[in-house]
């Protein structure tokens, strides 16, 4: 079941034209959303930033918007069916809603903390970092591989070995009593889960800062953890490189504190 150009569709496929932009050369934008307690307006839901995401992205592009009323609706139809749905729209502003299930073993990622592996070949660098567009080969690519090498997510980096962000999110790291998440200077995806967390934090009052994520910031960090919004924030406990491995603690007390923004809302 998915929703395509204002139809509700009960099978897996459909049809393109051949000569479809969005197959040859994945010309889409696109942007993932969590359903929360099957609403739209819920707050963590943030309907509205991903909506306002897909604008943005569009009017950069210069391709036509879709018709809102028809992406809601679709949205809406799906939503008791999935808790997971991700909304494509075509240069031409046709929109593709399709939906999935969160991970299975979620909770246990948020409790434990998974493996992560540093992606250091130029083949998994992300074009257009700043937009979700339908060419995402590079962050596809090395989450393949990190899995083959038995880690959950992989870290893309800059040239100079400067972490970047995860295969599907934004980084965060505590160090010196602060925590910190690389700044959008260095070519990211300004996340809307990040955008989030960092308001969050400086209406609690606690510290946290923008920088370049160099091998040597990196090396002192006391916790590190991602954030998107279909899986919050999951703790990474194991980091793979080609010298040698890096372990932080999963369980760190910072870690309770950013992961209760998203129970906040109950």
């Amino acid at each position: 079941m998915f929703w395509y150009d204002g139809r509700l569709i009960e099978r897996d496929t459909f049809e393109l034209n051949i000569y479809e932009p969005g197959l040859l050369y994945g010309a889409t934008v696109f942007t993932t959303i969590r359903i929360y307690q099957q609403s739209l307006t819920h707050p963590l839901t943030s309907w509205q930033a991903h909506c306002d995401r897909l604008h943005r992205s569009l009017q950069t592009f210069g391709w036509q918007f879709p018709n809102w009323q028809r992406l809601q609706q679709g949205a809406e139809l799906l939503l008791p069916h999935f808790p997971v749905l991700r909304m494509v729209v075509f240069a031409d502003g046709r929109e593709w809603i399709v939906g999935r299930n969160l991970p299975a073993d979620l909770s246990q990622r948020q409790r434990q903390g998974i493996t992560a592996w540093v992606a250091k070949d130029s083949l998994f660098r992300r074009d257009l970092a700043n937009y979700k567009t339908g060419n995402y080969l590079g962050a596809w690519l090395a989450l393949q591989q990190a899995q083959k090498l038995g880690a959950t997510e992989a870290i893309l980096i800059d040239n100079r070995g400067n972490w970047l962000e995860t295969s599907t999110g934004n980084l965060w790291g505590w160090r010196d009593n602060c925590w910190w998440t690389p700044s959008l200077e260095v070519g990211i995806l300004p996340g809307i889960a990040r955008s989030q967390l960092l308001t969050w934090l400086a209406s609690q009052h606690i510290p946290v800062g923008e920088n370049l994520w160099t091998p040597e910031f990196v090396k002192d960090l006391e916790a590190i953890a991602y954030s998107n919004c279909v899986v919050e924030l999951v703790p990474l406990r194991t980091i793979i490189e080609r010298a040698s491995n890096l372990t932080v603690c999963p369980s760190h007390p910072a870690l309770e504190k950013l992961q209760s923004y998203f129970s906040s809302f109950d």
